[in-house]
């Protein structure tokens, strides 16, 4: 073999079917994988040799962008008076007063800093959750997908994958609520949000790097008419992600309202599928669950949002033991690691059940691979974050984009390990600097000995705006 730019060989890679050694990446100019071979013999002439383990890289399937600009602000009581909670409600106030100030210049330079975090991280594609559409005074800007584009743009010029997810947001509460005043940046009709995602896709047309779908906000904030008329706008194989079920008072109130919890009224009312993704979908009960599983859509875990806003616990062991897709998201940015989140995912269940390794594998199963809950959470999420992209990602496989993260082969988490344990030592230990030492996406090294390409002129541009934010 000649040399050639678009290859890489790996001592050890990650594939379907679990660690496989001497495999040879290679991809061609548009970075997508034209070939996977392991049991390569010889590192063949010219071919540069990957620093340490290599694995897929992992898809982010929430984010809020600029809710990164916050992380941290909102850790004391909000709420005052005798007996008053902070919760999820409370948290939300202080969110939208930081939605309501960010300019375009912000949220870009805010967007792409994050998108540098998650890729440090692992993290190379993302699903952005994108509702902030209108000027402060709740109008249209002069060129309506103006900060959409933005977002688009700083995931392109960081070098992470996107799924961009305009969203449609109407109401401020079931029974059609008026929008509330501080709302006005979100507020849109299922006509004017299409119209807006066509503005995009001309501007910024779809790529192996780009993908759009669509984001009902919530069953609170939309109507079964406009999400159907929303839908039938949308095409047939596009993404469509929606929050629900995270907070007890929105299942209350849906129950109230429309007679029914919030996943089965709909899952009884509309096709859901692998297509979908549920954010959240933390409070359903054992036949949603069951329902759910069933349907193929993907259930969007977010654990350190989840944790940091008080909001429950998801039924894992339950779910997954009948099959049900997952993926993992950073949401509001607390946290930007993927490891983070597998790690909570188990914890939460440990926690409750006073048990270890409680989602090691499904009742019955003999793989010797998903015994380690590292390894089922991981290939899992994979998948279910691949499908919620609507990418040809998560697998080191011919016809998926060149995406990987390489290991710190030196890491305390791994080092000395065998393979079968390395990502054990990747998720469940916490010592050091991270163990993820160089990323890839679309076969390019973005990430080279844990500095972003563009690290210290982003990170100067997010203080920039972070300081505008907070004056």
């Amino acid at each position: 073999m000649t040399q050639s730019k678009h290859s890489l060989f790996a001592d050890h890679a990650y594939l379907p079917e679990g660690w496989r050694r001497h495999v040879l990446l290679e991809w061609d100019a548009d970075g997508n994988l034209t070939a996977v071979t392991p049991d390569t013999t010889t590192v063949p002439a010219g071919v540069p040799k990957a620093a340490g383990p290599v694995l897929p890289g992992m898809p982010n399937l929430h984010s809020h962008a600029f809710q990164r600009a916050m992380a941290g602000l909102t850790e004391y009581r909000a709420a005052s008076g005798s007996g008053a909670t902070d919760n999820f409600w409370s948290w939300r106030e202080l969110m939208y007063r930081f939605a309501a100030r960010i300019t375009p210049e912000g949220l870009a330079s805010v967007a792409q800093w994050l998108y540098i975090e998650m890729l440090k991280a692992g993290y190379t594609s993302v699903c952005e959750f994108h509702y902030v559409h209108h000027t402060p005074q709740g109008e249209r800007y002069g060129y309506q997908a103006e900060l959409a584009q933005r977002v688009v743009d700083a995931a392109a010029q960081s070098g992470i994958g996107m799924t961009m997810l305009p969203v449609l947001y109407q109401y401020s509460g079931f029974g059609a609520k008026p929008p509330r005043e501080d709302q006005r940046r979100f507020i849109n009709t299922p006509e004017s949000l299409l119209d807006l995602l066509g503005t995009l896709r001309s501007a910024r047309p779809e790529s192996g790097a780009l993908r759009y779908g669509l984001a009902p906000h919530s069953l609170r904030a939309v109507s079964a008419d406009s999400l159907r008329t929303l839908l039938a706008g949308l095409d047939a194989s596009a993404p469509i992600h929606i929050h629900i079920a995270e907070q007890t008072a929105e299942v209350d109130a849906c129950v109230e309202t429309e007679g029914a919890r919030p996943v089965q009224w709909l899952l009884d009312r509309f096709d859901v599928d692998s297509r979908w993704c549920l954010v959240h979908a933390t409070h359903v009960d054992a036949s949603e669950t069951l329902a759910l599983a069933k349907s193929g859509a993907v259930a969007g875990l977010c654990l350190t949002t989840e944790a940091n806003l008080g909001d429950g616990l998801f039924p894992a062991q339950e779910y997954l033991d009948a099959r049900g897709r997952i993926g993992v998201g950073s949401d509001s940015h607390i946290g930007v690691d993927w490891r983070s989140e597998l790690r909570l995912l188990e914890y939460g269940q440990r926690l409750t059940r006073r048990q270890r390794n409680v989602l090691a594998c499904a009742e019955g199963a003999q793989s010797t691979r998903t015994t380690h809950v590292a390894d089922r959470l991981f290939d899992a999420s994979l998948e279910g974050g691949a499908l919620a992209t609507g990418r040809a990602v998560g697998a080191l496989q011919a016809g998926r984009r060149a995406d990987w993260l390489v290991l710190d082969a030196d890491h305390s988490s791994i080092a000395e390990h065998a393979p079968n344990a390395w990502l054990s030592g990747v998720v469940f230990c916490e010592h050091g600097e991270t163990p993820i030492r160089d990323v890839y996406t679309g076969g390019d090294k973005v990430v080279d000995n844990r500095r972003h390409r563009d690290e210290e002129g982003a990170y100067a541009r997010y203080r920039v705006a972070l300081a505008e934010l907070l004056k």
